[in-house]
């Protein structure tokens, strides 16, 4: 089983037409992932890797059934194309665009929770449940079907930390990267409860980062609310403070949001920490 997406899913990809879009919407068919159709206004009409491209959403949904739509449309716009998505009734939103102004992730974040949709991102990798659909940029080649749920803030991480799985013949049930700007769609919170009542994900991993308090709040959640067992990497031990990090989110402001405080809200909750990618392998290992 998988958490967002599976073989059912069907998506479209908005911003179809920009190298970015076009490039992964490739890469996403040729893993089996169902494109159904792309939205660039002003360009409909025309057609990339074989998906017809339409001018907007509603256009696009009058004529083939979708209900979930990727985006990688620049910053600017981002925003009002996670809204149109939603307002046309797409269930589930997946941003991959970074970059885009705080104020206007905060009018989009109102607006989808407002109308009870999902978004994944912005500044994300995606979702991919392996071996079924990959509706994002990961390297689907390092991921195997499995029973492993991972939920992260970092995408060139969870790359690091799938492969340690990999490796070691573990397989993922769904692989969520929630995206490391101050205001995200879906929080870590959000996914473990996901995880937590997947018949077929018996573990998960949270691969968390210097900044905010969601990995503190995560800790909480598990503590009082999962009988599954959650393994936990933190990355930024060493990251000086006030000084960003990789992420517009990873920040250390007024002693807050530092890795050390994250592991240790962690490991009060009874979640075991690895040091590095490799061991967190090898703890979820010994889990299996």
């Amino acid at each position: 089983m998988a958490i967002l997406i599976d073989e059912k899913t069907r998506v479209i990809v908005q911003g179809i037409t920009g190298r970015e879009g076009s490039f992964h919407t490739a890469q996403m068919m040729e893993y089996g992932t169902h494109i159904v159709a792309g939205v660039t206004p002003g360009k409909g009409g025309r057609d990339i890797h074989g998906v017809p491209v339409y001018d907007s959403v509603k256009r696009a949904l009058a004529e083939h059934d979708a209900n979930c739509s990727i985006i990688f449309v620049p910053a600017p716009f981002a925003g009002d194309a996670i809204m149109e998505a939603v307002h046309n009734g797409i269930e589930l939103v997946v941003c991959i665009t970074e970059g885009i102004p705080v104020h206007d992730m905060l009018r989009t974040y109102r607006y989808v929770k407002q109308n009870d949709a999902t978004l994944i991102g912005p500044n994300c990798p995606g979702i991919i449940s392996p071996e079924k659909s990959k509706v994002g940029i990961m390297p689907a080649y390092i991921f195997r079907n499995g029973n492993v749920g991972i939920v992260s803030r970092s995408g060139t991480l969870t790359y690091q930390i799938v492969d340690e799985l990999t490796r070691r013949d573990i397989g993922q049930s769904t692989c969520v990267g929630i995206g490391g700007d101050p205001i995200t769609g879906t929080g870590f919170i959000e996914m473990l409860e996901m995880f937590e009542n997947d018949d077929e994900t018996d573990a998960v991993v949270l691969i968390g980062e210097i900044g905010g308090t969601e990995e503190e709040k995560a800790a909480e959640y598990i503590r009082k609310e999962m009988s599954k067992p959650v393994v936990a990497f933190i990355a930024g031990i060493t990251a000086p403070p006030e000084k960003r990090m990789g992420h517009a989110g990873a920040i250390i402001q007024k002693g807050k949001g530092d890795a050390k405080s994250k592991i240790e809200a962690l490991k009060k909750a009874g979640i075991e920490v690895g040091k590095t990618p490799s061991e967190v392998g090898k703890l979820v290992k010994s889990l299996m």
